[in-house]
């Protein structure tokens, strides 16, 4: 860039005085070998009248020097976004999110998730995913064991709205809390059943949980117990049976951030597979 920035400047400007150029008689001109012979000379040295015009001058030239900089940068930066948008790299402006595969062939089963988050270890589930900056929003798979249950299809389960009840029935046991004042509201906002490219059948159950607490759980009277809003989330899941067991991948976010990213999401839960497990 250096080169082609050079290439663009002028040549360089000798500075000249409007004063006579002929020495008065007896007197030397100081020269120092270490400067430029276009550059002006340290005002302890320059003892002649106008040693100040050569200065003014320079500022010129800087001055000029920094504008044909500053617009040969722009001139090769705006060449560089356009061939780059002529390439049909229009991503730039807009990154779509990135996916990575996670496939367990142990256990039989896999699905795509977003390539940002992380796995978290140690959280229950056979495995765990959550976004590292929205923590509520995670997911994770849980399976049943083969030797307390014999499914041999998610149709086992009865229809998908009776499944729907029964994975609400599941989320609102695991969310029950002993604090006073805690209330849950729930709804189940869709149930359907599809066949994936592997010729299985999925259901897909998708639910929402509010959460609502007391400000002062104790206090004796009511208008000192102000209900407000825990926590407002989706819950998506969806159900597989392979290796007789009954395999659920589960999805958890908050409905503001569902509102920003479902398309996103619905792509992880159509990626869910169950395979032959290899144990």
């Amino acid at each position: 860039m250096a080169t082609v920035l050079n290439s663009l400047l002028p040549p360089p400007t000798r500075c000249s005085s409007s004063s006579s150029s002929t020495q008065p008689a007896g007197s030397t001109r100081p020269t120092m070998s270490s400067h430029s012979p276009d550059l002006p000379l340290p005002s302890a040295i320059t003892n002649y009248s106008a040693r100040s015009r050569p200065i003014s001058c320079q500022l010129q030239t800087s001055k000029g020097f920094a504008i044909l900089r500053r617009d040969a940068m722009a001139m090769i930066f705006s060449s560089y976004i356009f061939s780059r948008v002529g390439l049909g790299d229009v991503a730039l402006a807009q990154p779509s999110v990135g996916f990575r595969e996670y496939i367990d062939t142990f256990d039989g089963y896999s699905f795509k998730y977003p390539q940002n988050w992380i796995q978290v270890r140690g959280a229950g589930a056979d495995i765990f995913f959550r976004d590292p900056f929205v923590l509520d929003e995670n997911l994770s798979v849980e399976f049943s064991s083969p030797s307390s249950s014999r499914y041999k299809s998610v149709e086992d389960l009865g229809p998908p709205q009776e499944a729907g009840k029964k994975v609400l029935k599941q989320y609102l046991t695991e969310f029950m809390s002993t604090r006073l004042g805690v209330r849950r509201e729930s709804n189940i906002i869709s149930t359907s059943s599809r066949v994936a490219d592997d010729g299985r059948t999925y259901y897909q159950v998708e639910v929402n949980i509010k959460s609502y607490s007391n400000s002062n759980e104790l206090a004796v009277m009511p208008q000192d117990r102000v209900t407000r809003l825990e926590w407002d989330r989706r819950y998506l899941s969806v159900l597989g049976v392979e290796n007789n067991r009954l395999y659920e991948l589960r999805l958890q976010t908050p409905e503001s951030v569902f509102l920003e990213e479902e398309n996103e999401l619905r792509r992880v839960m159509d990626s869910f597979r169950v395979n032959k497990a290899s144990a």
